[in-house]
């Protein structure tokens, strides 16, 4: 039987979808306000072994710039233009639809179209990434996927290739095309490739963890992350901050409360974290900042001076361990860095 989500839900939801984000995937609020009063609650959630495995899906997100995510919000009319192109390529009409991204605002966006289509609790990441070519499906290089992107002005890029980089480059110079960011749009899959090539029970975790982090009250960091079942990895305040320009990377540095020194290595997102110079989370694992004072949930750019900060670690998905080309795809290698290492 499948889960009921209610408008009730919504706010756990989001939350958790933002913990998700390690520090990326674009704020909530804005879509969040959309679908609670545009979609039609309740909302049945689908896990894809309850569900015919023929049953044909599409993956729907916003991809882009990061800073332009809350103010150009996927819109409806885009995503069916996206739905009618894939359409006319695969000569299949979806029945179910996903997340591309499980993290951020892209962890809701499936929710507009649920009025016409199952909403499965499967998707291509299970946290934020910034490539294209790290979608699980890409990644195992199923057969037969599309990918098609809004252009602007009612143009629409769509690509089929056995090529990781080719969706990358192209959908990426789409998006370039249409402004910054734009609605972009994966078919040509069922509902039982989910089953091997995606990972799935990312909105369950998604509201498990929203839900937990309400339920906290304020107290000691250390009850937060216990409260939420993830790792506490250090609390202090950001002192400074550096681009990186040879990587697109920033170093964030926050003395810690207990003396020692962290350091954050960012993109769009977080990608390592040091102590005193040792490697202590990496990814795939999700690195999470909290304001210690307010509990907002923070994006890379907001951690400036004096701003006082707790970091978690939430294990990854173990869809990303399981094979070492998936590992490859996600971990410090694909992001320019060092060879993955643990203290």
């Amino acid at each position: 039987m499948p889960a009921t989500l209610g408008v009730d839900d919504l706010a756990a939801l989001a939350r958790g979808f933002s913990l998700l984000g390690s520090g990326g995937g674009g704020r909530t609020a804005i879509l969040e306000s959309v679908v609670r009063r545009t979609v039609s609650w309740p909302v049945a959630l689908h896990e894809s072994e309850g569900l015919d495995p023929s049953t044909p899906c599409v993956a729907v997100g916003i991809a882009g710039s990061t800073y332009l995510l809350a103010e150009r919000l996927p819109r409806v009319e885009a995503f069916e233009r996206l739905l009618a192109a894939a359409h006319r390529w695969t000569g299949t009409a979806p029945g179910a639809v996903c997340a591309i991204e499980g993290a951020g605002l892209n962890g809701l966006t499936p929710l507009l179209l649920t009025g016409g289509l199952r909403f499965v609790d499967a998707d291509f990441m299970g946290r934020a990434l910034p490539g294209l070519d790290q979608m699980s499906l890409i990644v195992d290089a199923v057969p037969g996927v599309v990918c098609a992107a809004s252009t602007g002005d009612q143009g629409i890029t769509l690509v089929e290739s056995p090529v990781r980089g080719d969706v990358e480059q192209i959908v990426r110079s789409a998006l370039v095309q249409a402004g910054g960011a734009n609605e972009v749009l994966v078919a040509g899959f069922t509902v039982g490739d989910l089953r091997e090539h995606a990972i799935g029970g990312t909105v369950s975790r998604a509201l498990s963890l929203g839900r937990a982090f309400e339920a906290t009250g304020p107290g000691a960091a250390s009850r937060l992350a216990h409260d939420l079942g993830v790792s506490l990895l250090g609390v202090g305040r950001v002192v400074d901050v550096a681009e990186r320009s040879a990587t697109s990377a920033s170093s964030i540095e926050v003395a810690g409360d207990d003396g020692a020194i962290l350091r954050l290595v960012a993109g769009s997102e977080f990608v390592m974290l040091l102590r005193d110079g040792a490697v202590i989370a990496e990814v795939p694992d999700i690195i999470v900042a909290v304001d210690s004072i307010s509990r907002d949930i923070l994006e890379v750019d907001a951690l400036t001076p004096p701003r006082h900060v707790t970091l978690l670690g939430i294990p990854a998905p173990a869809w990303w361990r399981a094979r070492e080309a998936r590992l490859r795809a996600v971990d410090t290698r694909a992001f320019g860095l060092t060879e993955p290492r643990r203290a």
